[in-house]
């Protein structure tokens, strides 16, 4: 491989904007090819971000032999077949969160990967901004103590047409892929696996559930309280409380720039700013993995993703939601 990791893009969407944008930023990377089912857009796309090729069909994008690894950013149902694509032709792939539409696409996922020795990681962003980053290592001094619970919510105003994406079950819509998986992740990463879930949701006419609040019971006691809706703008703020302290991730807490802690009853705000548009953290880790010949992040591993794919399918099953995948 070369000093600088080539790159290609399938799905050019608002996220693979962003994402792009940010690959600029990166003294390891290089877009070397875009691709969508529509050539003028990938041509287009291409040209704003400087790719050195543009493709019609992900097919010939993924068979270029100079792309190292290649980012998934297509709608979620179809993360699956493009992933599973991509290293069947022997391409790395940062799959954008979802990886899955199921604990079994995960699976197979990362069966496919180890089979072939591949790189493979979820696109969850959040694990790898600088607060996030900030959080862990309070955390790993047990600057709070014992944690106890913690709450968070993600809620923004969808486009009210029922055919739009986050609406549209054929798509993968609903609050809980889109946005119910930052909370869930959050709960994930501080306080591990819940012993006991409940789950109620409100589901709209297309089958897919506009809003979902959860309660996580854990076995040393601790609760998670963790709200998600496409219906309305919330605070989309996450609160950690431990028996020494508590910390606050300010709006948007997915990739939030300011934190308060709370500790020994003196209140503390941290401004810790993010490059860019926040994906260049990420996409470093995923240079850092490549050319240190990793096959998974040790930051964001495959089991992580694993574990919050099961957990995703416990809440979907006490909701009622099944995408018939």
């Amino acid at each position: 491989m070369n000093k600088k990791v080539n790159w290609g893009i399938i799905g050019l969407g608002k996220i693979a904007h962003n994402f792009a944008s940010d690959l600029q930023r990166s003294e390891t990377s290089q877009l070397y090819g875009v691709a969508s089912r529509d050539l003028n857009k990938a041509k287009e796309f291409g040209k704003k971000y400087k790719a050195k090729k543009h493709f019609g069909s992900y097919e010939t994008l993924a068979e270029d032999p100079e792309i190292d690894i290649i980012y998934v950013a297509t709608p979620h149902v179809f993360h699956f077949e493009n992933t599973i694509m991509c290293l069947k032709k022997s391409k790395a792939v940062l799959c954008e969160k979802p990886m899955g539409m199921n604990a079994e696409e995960v699976k197979r996922m990362i069966e496919e990967a180890k089979s072939r020795n591949l790189f493979l990681m979820e696109g969850l962003w959040t694990r790898f901004i600088p607060a996030t980053e900030k959080v862990i290592e309070l955390l790993e001094k047990n600057v709070f103590g014992e944690l106890i619970s913690m709450q968070a919510d993600f809620g923004f105003k969808g486009d009210s047409d029922p055919e739009s994406r986050v609406y549209n079950k054929k798509l993968g819509g609903g609050s809980l892929l889109d946005v119910g998986i930052y909370p869930i992740y959050l709960s994930l990463l501080t306080l591990g696996i819940p012993s006991d879930i409940k789950a109620m949701a409100r589901l709209t006419k297309t089958g897919v559930d506009s809003f979902c609040a959860l309660s996580f019971s854990y076995e040393n006691g601790a609760k998670a309280n963790l709200e998600s809706t496409i219906d309305a703008d919330t605070p989309t703020e996450a609160h950690i409380h431990g028996t020494s302290g508590s910390i606050k991730l300010h709006r948007r807490f997915h990739h939030t720039e300011k934190l308060t802690c709370l500790h020994n009853g003196v209140e503390t705000l941290l401004d810790i700013k993010y490059k860019g548009n926040g994906y260049i953290h990420e996409i470093e880790e995923v240079n850092t993995c490549l050319l240190n010949h990793a096959t998974e992040s040790s930051k964001l591993p495959l089991k992580t993703t694993l574990d919050l794919s099961i957990l995703i399918d416990r809440v979907k099953e006490k909701i009622g939601l099944d995408y018939d995948t």
